[in-house]
């Protein structure tokens, strides 16, 4: 039995408290598409009983007409608190849609960095590059060595999700290549990263339509992408898990257009 069969079957026999904690196990777009299924009572009952930390994650992940819904039922504190280290190109898609004031009470809460951060993903339309993209990454300078690259992530706290490699900038920040983190674990820690890194990883311009994203990663079997502004500066990165949901999207849109919705 699914887990969402167990959830249902568990909802029917009223074991509300077993219903919580499995709820909670579940992913965020097991959520999301949990939460779509149910018409509107059923679904504010569900809503209830998913743990604050877990419900900015499933805002981002259901439809834009249930995610407003959701968003009416809650007072700012709630979503402020809701979006609480949430990634920051998944904090662009959120607000994006949100009242102006709301927005501005949101961009208010965060640090002065991640303020910064989330204002540059804005500032490009939703359904390009720069909107897709994350700021949060690592990035080295091409004079060093091998092992000072690894020690500089030995003293980090955390690295990215998904970072399957290292961008390589100057004194200016602009884009001079990659360095693969399995190329890095490999070569002579002698070794200056100018030598190791990879010049074939071609930066995406910010200006990038989504479409054309995809594309790029379809055929060049990308996991991950440098994203650049006109003047060649590093300025984020797209991965796969951005690119899936552009997938998803486009086939969800195109599912409702059939159905003549």
């Amino acid at each position: 039995m699914s887990n969402l069969a167990k959830l249902k079957s568990r909802l029917e026999s009223g074991k509300m408290l077993a219903s919580r904690n499995l709820l909670n196990n579940l992913h965020p777009s097991e959520l999301a598409r949990l939460i779509e299924s149910l018409p509107l009572n059923k679904r504010a009952i569900i809503w209830e009983m998913i743990d604050l930390k877990n419900e900015g994650d499933v805002l981002v992940e259901v439809a834009d007409e249930v995610r407003d819904g959701l968003i009416d039922g809650m007072d700012t504190n709630e979503l402020i608190s809701a979006i609480e280290g949430m990634a920051l190109d998944d904090l662009a898609d959120l607000v994006a849609d949100l009242p102006e004031t709301l927005t501005k009470e949101i961009i208010r809460s965060l640090d002065d960095q991640d303020r910064k951060r989330l204002e540059q993903v804005m500032a490009y339309d939703e359904d390009s590059a720069g909107g897709l993209m994350n700021v949060d990454i690592i990035t080295i300078r091409p004079d060093i060595t091998v092992e000072v690259v690894l020690k500089y992530l030995r003293n980090q706290d955390s690295i990215p999700n998904s970072t399957d490699s290292i961008f390589v900038v100057n004194r200016n920040n602009e884009y001079r290549g990659a360095l693969l983190l399995s190329k890095l674990l490999t070569e002579d820690p002698e070794k200056p990263v100018s030598e190791i890194m990879s010049k074939k990883i071609t930066p995406i311009s910010a200006e990038t339509s989504s479409e054309r994203v995809v594309w790029e990663f379809e055929n060049r079997d990308l996991l991950s992408a440098p994203v650049i502004d006109n003047d060649n500066k590093l300025l984020g990165r797209i991965t796969i898990d951005d690119v899936v949901d552009v997938i998803r999207d486009e086939a969800e849109h195109s599912l409702m257009i059939a159905a003549g919705l």
